[in-house]
């Protein structure tokens, strides 16, 4: 057996069950450079549009376009800027523009090499260019192999909030090379770490409890790493396989997103402040300390939750986001902009525990703004 098909036979494979829309996730180390022949045996007779950054392209764009030429597919490579400036109608438009370039037809495939930007930007325009153009996702982050390249769900920002303008649109494989991650940097690991203890917060306590004992060994790479991602991965398929485009049980995967989103927003998105997923740990933090003060969770599961993520390195507070946050009415503006809101109701994902995470509607602002005051 020769080294590509070896390294896929390895790969754990996770199902999203979507009925014509369903996909395979595959995950494990090796699968960038084994990826030629394993689209070559599920697209026959496709051509690519590799969509990638700069940062991401100095690590992985040459083994992902040899393992192409050699299984005999032929491609085209379009690299943007990095960062989350990217996500916006300028970029969405270039890229448009270099896929409409390269004459893909309706029946070929991007693919997405990069992180949560690149997926959500390339998603965006495979779902509108031609009506509708298969993609596929290979997410070079932990935040974007637990996350953003699993669930369909694309988009770009605007001057009001983020992912505001998108589409849901599945992708028709995800490939997550889990030793792609040791190229990342290791703040970006931590703000994937996030999510991945995100799936224990909402309804998995014994998953959170393992991640509590074995989260250096994810951090260090090899079979524990594979098992997070993957368990992180079949939580979300499941979710999404339930509720495909977040009209009931799905706005559990957005624990620690309002408040978190918001502090982005704040920001300006600005990275060298607060990344997305330290924007998470810091809303998670607070949606357990804000469900503490609704009387619904104990003291002691919000402080459990808190020194798990501050153990990893993770900012647990407003407080510790550089150049501060504003003001508490500042936050309740970029809240009051949040997908989730209904109608001006403001949703949250609150908990009653460690792993009992549910959906509050119609949260009173005053409350919330009351708290917000207070941690900031």
């Amino acid at each position: 057996m020769s080294a590509e098909p070896a390294r896929l036979a390895a790969a754990e494979t996770v199902a999203v069950e979507l009925g014509e829309r369903g996909y395979d996730i595959l995950i494990g180390p090796g699968l960038i450079a084994g990826a030629g022949p394993e689209l070559a045996r599920r697209f026959p007779g496709a051509r690519y549009a590799i969509v990638t950054d700069e940062t991401v392209a100095g690590h992985h764009l040459e083994p992902l376009a040899a393992s192409l030429t050699d299984a005999g597919l032929a491609y085209s490579s379009i690299v943007i800027t990095p960062g989350e400036a990217s996500k916006s109608f300028e970029v969405f438009g270039d890229v448009i523009d270099g896929v409409l370039s390269a004459r893909l037809e309706r029946g070929d495939l991007l693919i997405a090499l990069g992180g949560g930007v690149v997926g959500d930007l390339v998603g965006f325009v495979a779902g509108v260019v031609r009506r509708g153009m298969r993609f596929v996702q290979v997410p070079t982050t932990l935040l974007a192999q637990v996350d953003s390249s699993v669930g369909g769900k694309t988009g770009i920002n605007t001057r009001h909030g983020k992912n505001l303008v998108g589409v849901f649109h599945q992708p028709s494989l995800v490939l997550a090379d889990t030793g792609a991650l040791d190229t990342l940097a290791p703040r970006d690991f931590r703000a994937g770490y996030a999510e991945v203890a995100k799936y224990g917060l909402i309804d998995d306590p014994a998953f959170f409890g393992w991640l509590e004992t074995h989260w250096q060994e994810v951090f260090a790479g090899g079979p524990a790493r594979i098992q997070a991602v993957a368990t992180s991965c079949r939580a979300k398929a499941h979710v999404v396989r339930i509720d495909e485009k977040e009209t009931g049980p799905r706005a559990l995967l957005n624990l620690g997103h309002t408040f978190g989103h918001a502090l982005e927003a704040i920001t300006g998105y600005d990275g060298s402040r607060l990344v997305h997923g330290e924007a998470v740990s810091i809303g998670m933090v607070l949606a357990h300390d804000f469900s503490v003060r609704m009387n619904l969770c104990s003291p002691d599961d919000a402080a459990r939750a808190r020194a798990h993520l501050e153990a990893i390195g993770l900012p647990v507070s407003p407080r510790q986001v550089p150049g501060g946050v504003g003001t508490a009415d500042d936050l309740m503006a970029a809240i009051f902009q949040d997908k989730k809101v209904k109608r001006g109701r403001l949703t949250f994902i609150l908990t009653r525990g460690v792993g009992q995470a549910f959906i509050a509607d119609d949260v009173a602002p005053d409350v919330v703004r009351a708290f917000l005051a207070e941690q900031i």
